[in-house]
Order: C-alpha cells, then sequence, then structure tokens
C-alpha cells in the first residue's frame, strides 16, 4: 500500500478510536453519563455559521445547531462545562509530547529520547515552581502556566546555545548539554521547594501532573500552540526520514542538516512547552507513544508523526480517565509513570533501544 494510503487508513482509525476514547471518557466519573447520552450531547453542540448579527452595536457570527436531541440540561452541564474542557486538553497534551517525543527520537537517532531531553520540562518546573514560590508579574495575565511555557522556551533555548559551535550543533554536544542543564534546573526546583513553605502542595502536585483546573480558554490556547507548529513538522517528516542515514549522508542527498535541526529543535520545544505549560510534568508519554506506532506502523515519519500524536491523545485520555476515576483522583503524570516505567524496562531488554 502506497504511504498515503497508510496514512489515511491509520489516521482514521486512530480518530476513530479517540473519539470512542473522549466519550467513552466523558461519561465517567461521580454521576455516571451512559456513551450514548454523551454522543447526543456532542452532536448538539456541533453548529454552523448562518450569517452575523449585532450584539450591543458588535457584529458577532450567528450559529445554528445541526442537531437537537432531548438531553437533560444537567447532563449537558456535566459533561460541556466539566468532563470536555479536561478531555480535550488532556488530549491535546498528549497529542503534542508524543509528537515532539516522535521528532526527539528522530533527531537524536536515540530510541531513549523524549520531549524533555533539551531541558523544556525542566524549565517549565523553574518557571512553574518560581511563580509558586514568588509570584512575579507575566504579561497579559497568564499566571503560572505563562512562567512555566517562558522557563520551557527559555531552557530549550540555552541547550541549544550551549551546544552549538561555529554554527554547527552534533547531536551528541546538544544531548550532553540538555542532561547538564537538566541537572542544574532540577537543583534549582529543589532550592525552590525548600523555600516553598504552604506552597510546596501546590507546588508538588504542579510537579506531578494534573489537568484537574482545565477551562476551554486552555484548551483554545493549547489547539493554536499546537496545530500551526505540528504543520511544520509535517513538512520536514520526508527530511527527517534522510537524516537517519546519518548526517553526512543526508548532507550528501541534498538536506540542509543544521537548518532542519534547528527547526524540529525549536518547533518540538514550542508544542512541548504548550503542554507541559497547562499540565505540569507528565512523563513517559512521549517516551512510549512513539515506540508503540513505530512497532505498529514503521519508521517513516510521514506516518509516524501523525499516527503517534493521535495516539498519544487517545493514550494522555485513557489514563487521566484511570487517574480520576478512582475513590482519590491521583496526578496523571503518577499513571503515566506507572504505566511508562515497566515499559521502559522492557524497552531496555530489546532491540529496538539499541537500533532505532
Amino acid at each position: 500500500m502506497r504511504p498515503s494510503g497508510r496514512l489515511l487508513t491509520w489516521s482514521a482509525g486512530l480518530f476513530t478510536l479517540l473519539s470512542a476514547v473522549v466519550t467513552v471518557s466523558a461519561g465517567i466519573g461521580p454521576v455516571w453519563i451512559p456513551p450514548a447520552t454523551v454522543g447526543k450531547v456532542l452532536l448538539n453542540a456541533l453548529v454552523v455559521p448562518t450569517g452575523v448579527g449585532l450584539t450591543g452595536g458588535t457584529p458577532q457570527l450567528v450559529t445554528e445547531s445541526l442537531f437537537s436531541y432531548p438531553v437533560e440540561d444537567v447532563q449537558r452541564q456535566i459533561v460541556m462545562q466539566v468532563r470536555l474542557p479536561r478531555i480535550l486538553l488532556g488530549a491535546v497534551v498528549g497529542f503534542s509530547l508524543a509528537a515532539a517525543g516522535t521528532i526527539m527520537q528522530g533527531i537524536f537517532r536515540n530510541p531513549m529520547a523524549d520531549p524533555s531531553i533539551i531541558g523544556v520540562s525542566s524549565g517549565a518546573a523553574v518557571g512553574a515552581v518560581g511563580f509558586i514560590v514568588a509570584p512575579f508579574a507575566v504579561p497579559f495575565g497568564l499566571g503560572l502556566r505563562g512562567a512555566a511555557f517562558v522557563g520551557a522556551i527559555v531552557a530549550a533555548f540555552a541547550v541549544y546555545l550551549i551546544a552549538t559551535q561555529n554554527g554547527e550543533t552534533p547531536v551528541a554536544t546538544l544531548l550532553l548539554a540538555g542532561v547538564a542543564v537538566q541537572t542544574f534546573l532540577g537543583a534549582v526546583v529543589s532550592f525552590l521547594l525548600l523555600q516553598a513553605g504552604e506552597s510546596i502542595r501546590r507546588a508538588l502536585f504542579w510537579l506531578m501532573g494534573h489537568l484537574k483546573s482545565a477551562t476551554w480558554f486552555d484548551v483554545s490556547t493549547s489547539l493554536l500552540l499546537v496545530a500551526v507548529p505540528f504543520v511544520v513538522l509535517l513538512v520536514y517528516t520526508r527530511d527527517l526520514n534522510v537524516m537517519l542515514l546519518g548526517e553526512e549522508d543526508a548532507q550528501g542527498l541534498g538536506i540542509e542538516v543544521e537548518r532542519t535541526k534547528r527547526v524540529l529543535l525549536a518547533v518540538s520545544a514550542v508544542i512541548t512547552a504548550a503542554g507541559v505549560a497547562v499540565a505540569g510534568i507528565i512523563g513517559f508519554v512521549g517516551l512510549i507513544v512513539p515506540h508503540v506506532m513505530r512497532l505498529l506502523v514503521g519508521p517513516d515519519h510521514r506516518i509516524l508523526l501523525p499516527t503517534a500524536a493521535l495516539a498519544g491523545a487517545s493514550f494522555l485520555v485513557a489514563t487521566d480517565t484511570l487517574a480520576r476515576s478512582g475513590t482519590a483522583e491521583v496526578p496523571v503524570g503518577i499513571v503515566t509513570a506507572a504505566l511508562g516505567a515497566p515499559f521502559f524496562l522492557y524497552l531496555l531488554r530489546q532491540r529496538e533501544v539499541h537500533e532505532l
């Protein structure tokens, strides 16, 4: 089957899986809502523009619902205002982490690489914990999430600048610089936690990763920050395939290796920061999902990147549903780590650890 046909088939299947996971997840909680009812609520939410009207002198788009299934208002409120923002934010974060993990493993040609390898997660942690311990002004009222996003971006570019000499960024140097910066920032986070006082519970909760306080604003902002960069990553998937042959061979085949690495690193840092800033540190999504999908669809990044991203969305929605389904909710980062650590150890015993 041609790559485009395989991509279409796999994407359609994974999108169907994601839709099913979202529907089931939206029904699970203290108040059980049957999936059929959730489906009706979601269908009722589909609207089409029918014109433009004036509200208080301001032009606004007039819309009309495509469906009008009978649903209790309480159930509609629970699905649309309580559960769906959290579920969709989980889907966006899982999408971004899995996509970034796929790119990192391709750039480093190392199956153990994940989005945190260039210091993004550690930088976000410093920004978030620093804001919790000693709140400071963040432009546009973005608060803690803005601080985490800025910290992630600054850390990623610091690692890149440290590893770059004479216009070249060797992968090995980048990897070691990332490890060193992560270690340093880890020490900064530990120091900040010692100064946290009564705020330490909030800081630890953020560090464990959670989606509890998701809002529609978070969903729309994160979606915007992830969607555009993801399109850029898709454009570079062919170049990334060639780079798996080695940088010298890729250069000989006409790929501008250094420029491609810069673009991929920068864009991956942005979509990782977008996810970490709203959800905290959620480990192993960017490590596990690309491996699973690589085993299923193969190493062609034209297929692997979009399928891994869709699978990451389903994975994080499912694990977050598990995290909030017990008698006491636990941070989703604990659940992904509990599932990811055994898988990581499994990889250490397998050939895939040594060959991409």
